[in-house]
């Protein structure tokens, strides 16, 4: 294979790789934890917090609502990881911290 050949196929390659990227960013995740959903899109960022019963909690409830907090945005951003590993499995771990 020649050296032009192998340039257009690594641009194909990069093309390919940012296309999927973006089809991820754009999807929504969604994040859930007992008190607590939020959903986030495919560039981590937080979109939604929907806190689940307020008129239920009381103000000693609003630490364990923090910590609910931070569970379900842990719980998307864990399914971004995942759809990022499914849909970028086939260029294998190479892209680690390129994306």
């Amino acid at each position: 294979m020649n050296m032009q050949a192998m340039l257009q196929q690594a641009q194909r390659m990069q093309k390919d790789i940012m296309n999927k990227k973006a089809e991820v960013d754009k999807k929504i995740f969604p994040g859930k934890s007992e008190l607590v959903d939020v959903e986030v899109n495919g560039k981590k960022e937080v979109v939604s917090v929907n806190i689940k019963n307020k008129e239920e909690l009381t103000a000693e409830d609003i630490e364990i609502l923090q910590d609910m907090i931070v569970i379900a945005i842990n719980d998307a951003m864990s399914k971004v990881d995942e759809e990022l590993n499914k849909v970028m499995g086939p260029y294998g771990n190479s892209l680690n911290g390129l994306l």
